[in-house]
């Protein structure tokens, strides 16, 4: 009689978050910057693409307008994203992972999660690899990252913001669903602004409170989704580290605190978002060839207008004026609208891939 086979081992997850990465990079190069809020981005109607943990501390963040980061701190230094230094960053520091292991599955040049279940050099403690990896990111490009490590992808990701700048935070089985149960859900991976409002209503907050629901409570409510909101509320993620994602499409979108109806307005969001879109698609080193335009009225009506070349999008400047131009067949208006969106897809890697989709964070 064959003996049952044995269950598979625990897995062990690290995710770790490189610090500011693009300030902290222009802080390192360049000493008269050190210690001052800087901002990665800016120029003329341009967005802070990265800020320095001193200029956080006056209220400015990535996808902020300039104009109100510089409002909100006067002595905020802009300096001129500067992607190939970045990417020579990110390529000595996935050096690095790939002495611990092969499954490394990179987010963007910043961070990235690394399953460490068999690591090559036999440590077999995940906490002890994220603890040699951070040290050698220190010595090796003299910058820092926070670490997470826990037994799946969706706790090792909240464990890495739990402790930044220069923190590790450990998540054993044991107490998974107790720190799940402590958080807002706002700040769960999958759980966007707008979701997290509407499970406000539903007098949702906490970890906690999503504990409390029936799947089919959350699925009433939230459809296909409700399932996975119910698991993330028992720390159960499943999902793998792949180390060959490919990307389907990469597109950001962004609800207005008014609704707009002017062209002009519009077209300014559109550069604010095309931004946003056009710094992942620099950084995943991807061309595409076809824009899409999603527009959601007042009313909730969504439509969408796409446009493909026979070639990749040349640049940024392009993918706006082309989102500018689709938008312009929609003139005049019959109704506002509060919601606009812009995605390049037929991308160069091609495959069967995820979508990622950023919500922009509202300027206050």
């Amino acid at each position: 009689m064959n003996e049952p086979a044995p269950p598979p081992p625990q897995r062990k997850i690290i995710h770790v978050d490189m610090d500011a990465f693009y300030a902290s990079v222009e802080q390192r190069d360049d000493p008269a910057l050190a210690g001052k809020p800087v901002a990665v981005g800016g120029g003329v109607r341009g967005v802070v693409t990265a800020a320095s943990y001193e200029a956080r501390r006056y209220g400015v963040y990535s996808a902020m307008p300039a104009v109100t980061a510089k409002r909100r701190c006067p002595d905020l230094v802009f300096v001129k994203p500067r992607f190939d230094a970045y990417r020579a960053v990110s390529a000595q520091i996935r050096a690095i992972f790939a002495d611990y292991t092969p499954l490394v599955e990179p987010l963007s040049l910043d961070e990235a999660y690394l399953d460490v279940t068999r690591d090559l050099k036999g440590i077999g403690i995940a906490t002890r690899i994220a603890q040699e990896i951070r040290a050698r990111i220190r010595a090796e490009t003299r910058l820092t990252a926070s670490a997470g490590v826990s037994y799946n992808k969706f706790l090792a990701k909240l464990a890495s913001d739990q402790n930044k700048p220069d923190g590790l935070c450990v998540i054993p089985p044991a107490k998974g669903e107790a720190f799940v149960a402590a958080l807002p859900v706002k700040r769960f991976h999958g759980i966007g602004p707008k979701t997290a409002e509407k499970m406000a209503g539903l007098g949702i907050v906490t970890g906690a409170d999503l504990q409390a629901q029936s799947l089919a409570f959350l699925t009433h409510n939230f459809g296909s989704s409700g399932e996975y909101y119910y698991n993330l509320a028992r720390a159960i993620c499943h999902r793998e580290v792949r180390s060959d994602r490919p990307w389907k499409s990469i597109g950001a979108e962004d609800t207005f605190l008014t609704d707009l109806i002017e062209e002009d307005d519009l077209c300014a969001e559109l550069g604010r978002i095309s931004e946003t879109v056009w710094r992942r698609v620099s950084e995943k080193e991807i061309v595409g060839r076809t824009v899409t335009l999603k527009v959601k009225f007042r009313d909730f009506q969504i439509l969408t207008r796409a446009k493909s070349l026979d070639r990749a999008v040349a640049s940024r400047e392009e993918f706006l004026e082309i989102g500018c131009a689709l938008l312009h067949t929609l003139m005049p208006l019959a109704k506002s609208i509060r919601l606009l969106g812009l995605t390049l897809s037929n991308l160069s890697e091609g495959g069967a891939a995820e979508t990622e989709l950023l919500e922009l964070e509202l300027p206050l």
